[in-house]
């Protein structure tokens, strides 16, 4: 599958991966602080954004997904930045292809298997009726009865867009409720991935704690962890000038 691409910049490519529900544009403020030194390959993820829908998501599958989109660009070898189920996806291709990939940046995420947070969210995904809907107003209203958190819900609501008076999810909703089991999983590559990889962190969340430093170590020998204080899980949005200054540093060293 060739995913969806925006490319900007010039120079060594890093290719930026999304987290579940979103999209490239998840990730455009991270985008535009490196294409000043950097050429930024944004994606879509399958099942998500303007790329192609498909019944199957594991990691394997889409980490193929990364190697057939690479060598559609040409691209031999990049820096990886994935953010949570993104994280993992650069993690899967990073164990499969070393070679390919120059430094590995993992943002609030490990290789170990998650526990089941998004079912509420799946769910009232699920119960809104796109043929009947007829404000995004009223989407918002119907998630509100099952998340209460105003911003998850405006950035799902990011997703709905209308097309020929018809409004839609830009992410498959059926597939990720199909396929979330496997998402929680962790890679299934052995590896290691020997390249330069820093994991960070966001100080308020739980993804990723010192209790999985076992996996990471014999997955990502070469390893080191940057602490993003005051941030959750979307540490790349609620602090982007921090995020990107401990990217760019990394990309530099």
């Amino acid at each position: 599958m060739i995913l969806h691409t925006e490319i900007t910049g010039q120079g060594q490519a890093i290719v930026l991966i999304h987290g579940l529900f979103g999209s490239y544009e998840n990730l455009g403020v991270i985008a535009r602080a490196l294409a000043g030194q950097w050429q930024v390959v944004n994606l879509d993820m399958r099942n998500h954004g303007r790329s192609d829908w498909h019944d199957s998501m594991s990691y394997a599958l889409m980490a193929e997904d990364i190697k057939d989109t690479l060598d559609h660009l040409g691209l031999d070898q990049v820096a990886l930045l994935g953010h949570s189920m993104g994280g993992k996806i650069s993690m899967e291709f990073a164990l499969r292809y070393p070679d390919r990939v120059s430094k590995l940046i993992l943002a609030d995420i490990s290789p170990v298997q998650n526990r089941p947070r998004h079912l509420q969210i799946l769910s009232a995904l699920d119960a809104i009726d796109l043929n009947s809907l007829q404000s995004r107003q009223e989407a918002d209203q119907q998630l509100a009865l099952a998340i209460s958190e105003n911003g998850v819900r405006q950035f799902l609501l990011k997703s709905l867009y209308k097309e020929e008076n018809q409004f839609r999810w830009r992410f498959n909703i059926k597939a990720l409720i199909a396929n979330y089991q496997q998402l929680l999983e962790a890679p299934t590559s052995k590896g290691p991935y020997p390249g330069p990889t820093l994991f960070i962190k966001g100080s308020e969340s739980d993804y990723l704690l010192p209790e999985h430093q076992g996996q990471i170590s014999a997955l990502f020998p070469h390893s080191k962890a940057k602490v993003i204080m005051g941030t959750g899980h979307w540490l790349h949005a609620e602090k982007p000038v921090a995020f990107a200054k401990i990217v760019t540093d990394f990309l530099l060293s």
